[in-house]
């Protein structure tokens, strides 16, 4: 039996039971393997007579799925194991999101105004547009206010991919129905599964948020949801959702970026700057129809690096004075990597610059410079994941630029907030 303040593997100290369902768990943890504890969320499915294999595969299948996303909407996978003992459990470790769900904030009799609900589903699309665009694409199937976060930061994160499908959807296979009564779409529970399923399942989510109800309970005519007089929203904003919402595939947006192009058309320009602008930030962001352009100035030096910086001019000492011989060449190696991985940190210039036919990464320190050049149309996608390195126990994110088979890094020292932000610009720009 799993109890508060157990530790699992020596690294995960339970905190406290956030949910429990059919032979599933969901915890707040801790990693105590490091020195600053991490949050993070455990998921446990119960080894017993009567566990499933489809709640078995539905189960292993969120953690390989996850294994391979790198979006800032969606959390980043962290581990998996299992406890073998009088009761045994598979285990999956996730990022912790601090936020709420928005079925708690319905709970809470919570109204959105119509600008939080276009800024919600925004962010959804985006990440819709990410999942729907790898290859083999990932469909979510199960979208609905429990499985959305709306953070802390005011974003909105996509939890709970255990009912995901991937590349057999391009295969024409049949598929074991998934799903949540009210959000799922009529091809749905008939074993087909589209990218605009997931489109369906925000509108009917958009509905609940707008009108308190859940869309089963709400009337149907010619099985489509109608909730447009329980709702003080735009006429051209209630038209978008009935078109997400047409059981009629067909008549339904076929892209999420279709979708995201055609809200994008009624909101204002005030609406869109503060979703997309970061306050503060030297970072300095062109852009037009033709291309874009990002500048990331030099961090300066902080003083929490001071130890850094004593281990490089140490290392430059003994390059120079060559009093560690030359044999130790894993030692040069790893000096010469850290050397200039913190100059260009903190004192060198990044310049991205895309247009739609290729794309520049240039590194430039003082009168050195370093670029790549890719071709735009090769770009499959822009995420944010872990360096192979760690300060202070905790592992330095970046900007990744996935194009075929190449990969493309940088931004290590960015702020959360500007990482995100800079991968929404760049995502967004991609998709117009």
């Amino acid at each position: 039996m799993l109890e508060a303040e157990q530790i699992l593997q020596e690294r995960y100290q339970l905190k406290q039971k956030l949910g429990q369902h059919s032979g599933r768990q969901t915890w707040l943890a801790e990693d105590i393997s490091i020195e600053a504890a991490e949050t993070v969320i455990l998921k446990f499915l119960a080894s017993s007579e009567e566990l499933q294999w489809q709640d078995l595969k539905l189960f292993e299948r969120e953690a390989d799925i996850l294994k391979q996303l790198s979006h800032p909407g969606i959390p980043d996978y962290l581990d998996y194991f299992t406890i073998v003992d009088d009761n045994s459990y598979f285990a999956l470790v996730e990022e912790y999101l601090p936020g709420n769900s928005l079925k708690q904030l319905i709970e809470r009799k919570q109204r959105f105004t119509e600008k939080e609900l276009q800024n919600i589903a925004i962010d959804v699309l985006e990440i819709l547009c990410y999942l729907h665009t790898l290859n083999p694409l990932v469909i979510h199937r199960d979208i609905k206010p429990s499985n959305l976060i709306l953070g802390e930061d005011k974003r909105v994160y996509l939890i709970d991919f255990g009912a995901v499908q991937d590349s057999a959807i391009a295969q024409g296979a049949t598929f074991t129905v998934v799903g949540t009564y009210g959000y799922a779409p009529v091809e749905q529970f008939g074993g087909r599964t589209v990218p605009a399923s997931d489109l369906y399942a925000l509108g009917a989510t958009l509905i609940h948020l707008a009108t308190g109800t859940i869309p089963a309970d709400l009337p149907q005519k010619h099985m489509r949801i109608q909730f447009q007089d329980k709702v003080s929203l735009s006429s051209s904003f209630i038209r978008w959702i009935e078109k997400l919402t047409e059981p009629d595939i067909e008549k339904r947006f076929s892209s999420a970026s279709l979708a995201l192009e055609a809200l994008n058309g009624h909101l204002t320009i005030n609406s869109l700057a503060q979703i997309t602008q970061t306050q503060g930030s030297p970072i300095k962001l062109n852009k037009s129809d033709n291309y874009l352009e990002i500048e990331i100035p030099p961090r300066g030096f902080k003083f929490d690096d001071v130890f850094i910086m004593i281990f490089c001019i140490v290392w430059i000492i003994l390059f120079i004075s060559m009093i560690i011989p030359s044999s130790s060449i894993l030692f040069w190696i790893f000096g010469l990597y850290f050397v200039n991985l913190y100059l260009f940190a903190s004192y060198g210039k990044i310049f991205i610059q895309f247009n739609k036919t290729d794309f520049l990464v240039k590194w430039k320190l003082f009168n050195f410079s370093y670029e790549r050049i890719g071709k735009t149309s090769t770009i499959n996608n822009i995420g944010s994941g872990p360096s192979s390195f760690e300060i202070n126990n905790q592992k330095i994110k970046k900007i990744s630029i996935h194009a075929k088979t190449e990969e493309y890094n940088f931004g290590a020292f960015l702020t959360d907030v500007e990482r995100k932000w800079l991968i929404k610009e760049i995502t967004d720009w991609l998709d117009t």
